[in-house]
């Protein structure tokens, strides 16, 4: 049996509802190395992207270090989908990079 919370002698708690909201705390201004650091992180994002794309459908991507690390994976660095994956990670970084791109705007303000 359940007892009855009343019974137990002291008062149900009520919530104060006389307190006035508290006002939203603005997030501090971006610093200089926060805007350095975007920008780094584009350029970074935005170079590998492009040679991902563009590496594994040149000469030098036979003699690559890992087709020579072991000789029997050869077919599988020459096969068009393995080479098609890497410049999806090369697309996938390009899209990082530009959405970072728009994403500037937020310093734009301060």
């Amino acid at each position: 049996m359940m007892p009855d919370p009343g019974a137990s002698g002291t008062p149900p708690v009520v919530a104060d509802t006389t307190r006035e909201p508290v006002p939203p705390v603005s997030p501090p201004p971006p610093r200089w190395f926060h805007k350095v650091s975007a920008i780094l992180f584009i350029t970074f994002c935005l170079e590998i992207g492009i040679f991902l794309l563009v590496f594994p459908w040149t000469e030098y991507w036979d003699l690559n270090y890992f087709s020579g690390l072991v000789p029997s994976w050869q077919p599988v660095w020459d096969n068009m989908y393995v080479r098609g994956a890497i410049s999806g990670l090369g697309v996938v970084n390009l899209y990082i990079s530009f959405i970072e791109i728009f994403r500037l705007r937020r310093f734009a303000r301060h």
